[in-house]
């Protein structure tokens, strides 16, 4: 409960079994601008206290039907927020101590002067208000650091566990549950719980599924319709429950809603099944703060999951598209070399002399992808060029030369409108480029040529001479190397020649080969 204000007096509820006494009192308090209730003894003390909150109580000791030590004693039980003050005539060393043991702020002997009492009554409102003060300001430390966490999370499983997590230390419950209305149905159902670490491990209640009851989900949103959470002990927390908890008896229930705007989205909910622990006005409101963090950044993630999958699938879209594209092109630079037995294979080695050159280079697994590509389409462009002239066994004529020579800039026409595909262009475009500019179609020179052009020059150079062509059988291994290095600086990055050489040696030494360039 709240501490007194200026604006509001303290309420105090004055318990003593003697007429006298109680008037008395009531004169003096009243005049000293306190509110003032009064009750004959301590059950009547309690019903008072569970109709209306106070902050402070004044009660005898000696009294009948229920005393001072046992109001206490409920008080504690109850975790009333109110501050007490005992009196009594017959004090002893004993009984002031038992006092302070259940929970007594003070105190004080009969008789006494009217004074002391007022003087004790402040000081304990006093202490009480610096009390208040400080559990907001740990409730506003702990929002803080919930708020925060939660902000950064975009993990909806996440989120949820700071929320239980919260709630079972902060209310110290012994089960803490999350309700959440279905996105289909509109259905209410638990959606995950957590048990403290305090809570009993009775296999009849601990951990199965209906240890916690079934609540009664339109009773809960009835309530909250009335612009309240839900803190409700025993017997009346049970019209809360379409099916109550079973073998352990419930002893107090809160339940706060998680709302974006007017809708509920979610229920948050705390068990007691601790005999005399009952959740307190100051621990609801903390849990219905949480909850209301909580809603903005669960629908943060809802929405965040919501555009990832959406994105999934754009990708999965996207992929299937450039695959399906991929497949196309692949597919007519397969057909090429099938109609020819002589290039039957070629782009296939290519790729994978080129792919061996790319892993000794160390390149990342992005651009090896780009490069296994580049070289399996490098010779796309030779489909606009006739069969008979690509494989006439004789010489080629001028006329015949520059036809062959346009192959790069076609093959640079068919990938290049491809979105996906722009990054191979190099491949086929600058692959019969030449170190030392004498190359084609652009006559670039040293490191003006793309390094994917210069490693699928050497692969597809290493290829050509180790396969059978109409014009020559194929080179053995040995003179295929032997040409290569000859035209090291050359024709050839020379740092990239020295690589591939070692690269190739141990692909052969591993007892591998590519079908074409079978030692001879």
């Amino acid at each position: 409960m709240d501490a007194a204000t200026p604006d509001e007096p303290a309420r105090i509820l004055l318990v003593d079994d003697e007429k006298v006494v109680r008037e008395m009192l009531m004169h003096v308090l009243s005049a000293e601008g306190f509110s003032v209730r009064l009750a004959e003894d301590g059950l009547q003390a309690w019903q008072e206290l569970q109709r209306r909150s106070y902050h402070l109580v004044l009660s005898d000791l000696k009294m009948p039907h229920m005393n001072g030590l046992e109001l206490l004693q409920r008080i504690s039980e109850g975790r009333l927020p109110v501050v007490t003050i005992i009196m009594t005539a017959f004090g002893t060393v004993e009984t002031a101590i038992e006092a302070m043991k259940r929970g007594a702020y003070d105190y004080i002997l009969k008789p006494f002067k009217n004074e002391d009492v007022i003087r004790v009554i402040h000081k304990a409102l006093k202490q009480q208000k610096l009390q208040q003060e400080n559990f907001l300001l740990k409730e506003a430390v702990t929002l803080y650091q919930l708020s925060d966490a939660m902000a950064h999370e975009l993990s909806l499983d996440r989120i949820l566990d700071i929320i239980l997590d919260a709630t079972l230390i902060e209310a110290e419950a012994d089960v803490a549950t999350l309700t959440m209305k279905h996105p289909v149905t509109g259905e209410f159902v638990e959606r995950t719980r957590k048990y403290s670490k305090n809570a009993q491990t009775d296999l009849n209640w601990y951990g199965s599924a209906t240890g916690v009851g079934e609540l009664n989900t339109n009773a809960i949103l009835d309530h909250y319709m009335q612009g309240r959470p839900i803190v409700a002990h025993g017997i009346r927390a049970l019209r809360y429950f379409a099916e109550p908890p079973k073998d352990k008896r419930l002893v107090s229930f809160c339940s706060t809603p998680l709302k974006i705007g007017d809708q509920v989205i979610g229920m948050l909910n705390a068990y007691s099944y601790t005999r005399g622990y009952r959740f307190s006005e100051g621990q609801r409101r903390l849990l219905t703060v949480l909850a209301s963090r909580a809603a903005v950044s669960i629908e943060n993630a809802r929405l965040y999951e919501q555009l990832r999958l959406r994105n999934d699938d754009l990708t999965r879209a996207n992929t299937s598209l450039r695959e399906n594209f991929r497949a196309t092109v692949v597919g007519f630079a397969h057909a090429l070399e099938e109609s020819d037995r002589y290039t039957r294979g070629h782009s296939e080695r290519v790729s994978r002399y080129a792919e061996l050159l790319g892993k000794r280079l160390t390149l990342s697994e992005n651009d090896l992808e780009m490069l296994r590509w580049a070289a399996l389409m490098h010779d796309i462009g030779k489909i606009g060029i006739r069969q008979e002239k690509l494989n006439k066994p004789g010489k080629l004529s001028p006329e015949e030369v520059a036809m062959f020579q346009t192959h790069p800039a076609k093959g640079k026409r068919i990938l290049e409108p491809i979105p996906f595909m722009v990054d191979l262009v190099p491949g086929a475009f600058c692959h019969h480029e030449s170190w030392d500019g004498n190359g084609y179609p652009q006559a670039l020179m040293g490191e003006n040529i793309p390094l994917i052009g210069r490693i699928v020059a050497i692969a597809d150079s290493y290829d050509a001479m180790t396969s059978d062509r109409a014009y020559r059988k194929a080179m053995p291994h040995e003179t295929a190397i032997s040409e290569i290095e000859r035209c090291s600086g050359v024709q050839f990055d020379h740092r990239l020649v020295d690589v591939f050489l070692v690269a190739i040696e141990e692909f052969r030494a591993s007892g591998q080969h590519l079908g074409a360039e079978l030692v001879r």
